[in-house]
């Protein structure tokens, strides 16, 4: 039988504006992570489980998604929906994944259990080339946009990346409603990152709360109804 692990990772969320960012942020990714160990206390029984390292385990399946997207952005496609046309909305993102020397500089330390939940900090540190890149999306006139997506908590890590995704799709949603008169056909274009998510859960799904730059790519529209 599967086991489901309900994790909730706990993001502390700062609403500065970008010249108040502190260089913890831009130079020193640190997020704080936390599970719930009555989540899975089958593993506790089995002795050849270690409780501490499995969730940290886990945690890297999700940690480096959410990390590129801080540290290099993610790609996406939109396309809005149009009853009058019969198109169904279309959201596709991909992920700029981390090399794997940068994904041995993710590190997973201090784990402790407190309040019955199991903590540990996920850090990361940016290259001189990567905090120039972050730089870069900063000082050009890239909009910033927001957006809360959700995940179903049953489908694990794969709800939280779900929950990331829709809300890149809001914001983008949101945002070109506002500068486009015409449904346009497709939108692309990439985000990044720019302060640490807030993530957890409501009303028995995960919720997750992104800021990001937009650099705007093409604008197809329709060239006939």
């Amino acid at each position: 039988m599967e086991k489901r692990v309900s994790l909730i990772f706990l993001f502390s969320f700062f609403l500065f504006s970008l010249f108040c960012q502190t260089p913890s942020i831009v130079e020193h990714i640190r997020i704080p992570l936390w599970a719930e160990l009555d989540a899975y206390p089958e593993l506790l029984q089995d002795s050849n489980v270690d409780a501490e390292k499995y969730p940290i385990e886990r945690i890297k399946e999700v940690a480096p998604f959410l990390i590129s997207g801080m540290v290099y952005g993610w790609d996406f496609v939109y396309t809005p929906s149009d009853k009058a046309r019969g198109v169904e909305e279309y959201f596709e993102l991909t992920e700029k994944k981390l090399y794997d020397v940068e994904l041995m500089g993710i590190s997973y330390s201090s784990p402790w259990v407190q309040d019955n939940k199991l903590n540990c900090w996920c850090e990361y540190t940016r290259t001189e080339s990567q905090i120039q890149n972050y730089n870069l999306w900063a000082s050009i006139q890239n909009p910033t946009i927001q957006g809360i997506g959700i995940g179903k908590i049953s489908d694990g890590f794969d709800g939280i990346t779900a929950a990331a995704k829709d809300a890149v799709k809001k914001a983008v949603r949101e945002y070109y409603r506002n500068v486009t008169k015409n449904k346009p056909k497709e939108i692309t274009g990439s985000v990044l990152v720019r302060n640490q998510p807030l993530l957890g859960i409501d009303a028995g799904k995960y919720r997750i709360k992104l800021d990001f730059f937009l650099e705007c790519g093409r604008i197809k529209y329709y060239t006939m109804f």
